[in-house]
């Protein structure tokens, strides 16, 4: 098995800055009561939940191939892929929320991806690339993306979540049953930390949420600035974001 590039160093946290009020004051329009989300996932259904926040789904339609943005580009650093598909999925359900006349509200995206090193492990086609993922993230750090974008109506408010991760050591009988579950398919890397392989996370820096799909902390500011209501803090001119 080829040796795995080095990781790239953490990066620093985001400074944060407030978001900008309208015309030098406070936004004074009521918040929004609710977001669409643009998402099947449901990690991200539940990670919403939890922060108190009262959505809509807003999945892809039938006849739209949601896989199909997410195709990676030949020499795309992680940190741009995971960006670029958030916003191409972002621009597909604004679209998509338009059609359906459904009433007016912010649209939540987000989409995960995890490297090794400057390789971008994507979800496994088969039992066989499932394993073979898990044997090379086992024993190793590797680092989870998640971008997140929120569409208010005029403007989009994005933020990029960049965790790390280390799986200890696992041997072929662990990877050939964790494979056997079910678990590692339809998951970026072949795994999901809320599963059972969490037993094997030896460490983590970062976001556990942004690890599970939707990291709470810079997702509950970006709907602050978009004008939804959370269960805690307020909305619009007093929110904090990350900086571009």
């Amino acid at each position: 098995m080829p040796a795995a590039p080095n990781e790239p160093p953490p990066h620093p946290p985001r400074p944060l800055r407030a978001a900008p009020a309208a015309a030098g004051r406070h936004d004074r329009r009521p918040p929004h009561a609710f977001v669409y989300l643009a998402s099947q996932s449901p990690r991200r259904r539940q990670l919403l939940e939890q922060a108190g926040v009262r959505f809509e789904p807003l999945p892809p339609a039938p006849h739209e191939d949601a896989e199909a943005l997410e195709a990676h580009r030949p020499g795309e650093l992680p940190d741009a892929y995971v960006q670029r598909v958030t916003a191409l999925k972002l621009r597909a359900a604004v679209r998509r929320l338009a059609a359906t006349g459904r009433p007016p509200a912010p649209v939540l995206c987000a989409d995960t991806t995890v490297a090794l090193g400057t390789r971008i492990l994507g979800k496994p086609a088969d039992a066989a690339e499932a394993a073979a993922t898990l044997a090379q993230l086992a024993g190793r750090t590797h680092r989870v993306l998640t971008a997140v974008a929120v569409h208010d109506g005029r403007r989009v408010h994005r933020a990029l979540s960049v965790s790390r991760v280390r799986i200890a050591a696992m041997p072929p009988e662990a990877i050939a049953a964790y494979v056997a579950s079910g678990e590692p398919f339809g998951k970026a890397g072949a795994y999901a930390i809320q599963g059972t392989l969490a037993g094997w996370i030896a460490h983590i820096e970062g976001s556990h949420s942004g690890i599970m799909g939707l990291p709470l902390f810079e997702t509950v500011q970006l709907l602050r600035a978009a004008g939804v209501a959370t269960a805690l803090g307020p909305s619009r001119g007093e929110a904090a974001i990350p900086t571009p």
